[in-house]
């Protein structure tokens, strides 16, 4: 798969991955992310995950999963639709059956 570049503790993923996954340009994704419209999570492996690491990036409705090892290779990746937290159903008890 690809590689990524470790930053110190962190990790700088390209913006073609990004605009790729997220459908919009470099530009944007520059963009994006200084407005904070684009955010990320990297999150440690623990106990037999050590050694790894899960990059979560999301931006309007999707996101993608990275896990990737010590030296930046990708092991997984995973792009998925995720719901608002802002919208959520109206409870069952309070609809009307019309």
């Amino acid at each position: 798969m690809t590689r990524i570049d470790r930053d110190g503790e962190g990790f700088v993923v390209p913006a073609p991955l990004l605009a790729q996954a997220f459908a919009l340009n470099e530009t944007e994704v520059k963009a994006a992310m200084r407005d904070g419209a684009l955010t990320t999570r990297c999150e440690a492996g623990v106990g037999e995950d050590a050694g790894r690491w899960r990059l979560t990036f999301h931006h309007r409705n999707r996101a993608l999963r990275l896990i990737v090892d010590d030296q930046g290779d990708i092991l997984k990746r995973v792009s998925f639709p995720v719901r608002s937290r802002m919208a959520r159903p109206e409870p069952l008890a309070g609809r009307r059956n019309r």
